[in-house]
């Protein structure tokens, strides 16, 4: 009876008519944003987070975020169907069969079983996250500082290792997130690291300076880059008088659904979690078990449902650890944290006995949130291809003029502006170079709180590195993360094992 009244009292804070606005507000600004070429739900939340720093109640904002959040996903499938252009990894996907059906005039239907997978996906996701955020939280009391530190090493190792396409890159790009972490005033001692004398860097570097750099300025600059490469041409709606979905199509939807429901949310409560792995995996699924395969790659429509399911699924997932343990999992994960700690809160165990009024009106907002979103969008659907055609230079133009503002209404300083266009120059080469950006932002705010772990750890042990190595759990989610890192290389080990048996049962049949 506890669940049901903390939930009934969330939703009370939310159904006031201000907390109502905020989500109605975040919904629309984040479907708008997320619409736009190449923007994803980190980026949206990044342009926007400076201005909710005014505001005087952090349940407005967070409700805000959460809106954001859905609306930015919902708004990137509509960019990826139409136009063929993800904002993010997690929606490349559901856009290899969107972008078909749109091209065969099926538009609508593709939007349509985009739309309604989300909804599915995130109310069933979103009672998962209130069945089980609080049984979490209370495990989580348990962990020791060696649990913490492991924790977050498992974070950090497995994104980096599982999201990019090279290890190599990942780990080089955990480093530098970890070296700009560590820019500042030592937290222990009071000693200046990597300051270079420079009294700007005494404080580090700000984690939403960090945030909009990489992603509204380096993706901006990354885009204008490109511009002459990217699609112009936004794929027809199909008639007015048309229906969304068939009898056939609802059919074929429903089932890739609650699969992708299924595959999303429990990969998203992992601490190795994201959006990536399952939106592929359900892909994969999906198009190994259909009847009909030869759609496949022309616009089969169970691999928008799937992958849209999966992806929004693990949305709720994701806020499991990054309100239990303080570890976020995605780049948005990170983005959303960095948004706490500017209102002063520290998500974690504690989270739901200091903060409970807000992390039950949170979580009642996903479902206000997710309904508000299938009310509005899809009889909206034709304003966001307006959107859609708004000129790109003028686009791009805008979103840095946004940027700069944020980032100078939350500093008060040039320098700090400078600073985040000097971020944003090295996110640019970094996706140029194909560098993931996301372990760069865990690094800055998982570095810090891994390096704070690991001196408690050996201050309670008096020095003694076994504490390490003795703590069963300790030890589990140390061999997790190395596990991690081996991980991708094990279908190259196992192929070329496959390879060297043939070659020497060739060879000794020739003898």
């Amino acid at each position: 009876m506890n669940l049901v009244s903390d939930l009934l009292g969330g939703f009370a804070t939310v159904l006031s008519p201000e907390n109502l606005l905020y989500a109605a507000i975040g919904v629309t600004v984040g479907t708008f944003v997320g619409v736009l070429p190449g923007i994803g739900p980190a980026l949206t939340i990044a342009l926007l987070l400076p201005i909710t720093f005014s505001l005087d109640s952090p349940t407005g904002a967070f409700i805000m975020f959460a809106g954001i959040y859905y609306g930015a996903m919902y708004g990137g499938s509509t960019t990826s169907i139409l136009l063929n252009t993800p904002g993010e990894s997690a929606s490349v996907a559901s856009a290899i069969e969107g972008h078909q059906m749109a091209r065969r005039g099926r538009a609508k239907a593709a939007l349509a079983t985009a739309a309604i997978g989300s909804f599915v996906a995130g109310t069933i996701s979103t009672i998962g996250l209130t069945l089980f955020a609080e049984p979490v939280a209370s495990l989580a009391v348990t962990f020791r500082a060696s649990d913490y530190f492991a924790l977050a090493v498992l974070a950090m190792v497995s994104v980096t290792a599982l999201v990019g396409r090279s290890l190599v890159r990942g780990l080089i790009s955990l480093s530098l997130g970890l070296f700009i972490g560590l820019i500042g005033l030592d937290q222990l001692t009071g000693q200046a690291r990597f300051t270079w004398d420079s009294m700007q860097l005494f404080e580090g570097i700000d984690i939403v300076i960090v945030i909009v750099g990489l992603f509204a300025v380096g993706e901006t600059l990354h885009i204008a880059a490109r511009l002459g490469r990217l699609p112009e041409t936004v794929a027809p709606l199909g008639p007015t008088g048309k229906g969304w979905m068939s009898r056939r199509d609802w059919s074929r939807s429903w089932r890739p659904w609650l699969r992708g429901t299924a595959v999303g949310f429990p990969f998203g409560a992992l601490p190795a979690g994201g959006a990536d792995i399952p939106t592929f995996l359900s892909y994969t699924y999906e198009k190994h078990r259909s009847k009909n395969k030869a759609e496949f790659g022309k616009g089969a429509i169970e691999g928008v449902a799937g992958p849209e399911a999966a992806n929004n699924a693990a949305f709720s997932g994701v806020l499991i650890p990054l309100l239990t343990l303080g570890i976020p999992t995605s780049a948005t994960a990170a983005v959303m944290l960095a948004s706490f700690q500017g209102f002063d809160i520290q998500p974690g165990p504690q989270l739901f006995e200091n903060s409970s009024t807000l992390v039950w009106a949170l979580i009642a907002s996903l479902y206000i949130g997710n309904l508000m979103l299938l009310v509005l969008n899809l009889p909206l659907i034709r304003v966001w291809i307006m959107v859609l055609k708004i000129p790109r230079p003028s686009l791009y133009a805008g979103i840095l003029v946004f940027a700069t503002l944020g980032v100078y209404a939350v500093s008060g300083s040039v320098d700090q502006v400078l600073i985040a266009y000097g971020v944003g120059v090295l996110g640019f080469f970094m996706r140029r170079y194909e560098f993931p950006i996301a372990p760069v932002i865990l690094g800055v705010i998982l570095g810090p709180m891994m390096e704070l772990q690991f001196r408690r750890a050996l201050t309670v042990s008096n020095g003694d590195m076994s504490v390490f190595y003795t703590r069963p759990l300790t030890v589990a989610l140390l061999a997790l993360a190395a596990i991690a890192v081996v991980l991708p290389y094990l279908p190259r080990l196992i192929a070329g094992m496959r390879g060297r048996s043939a070659e020497r049962f060739a060879f000794g049949e020739d003898d």
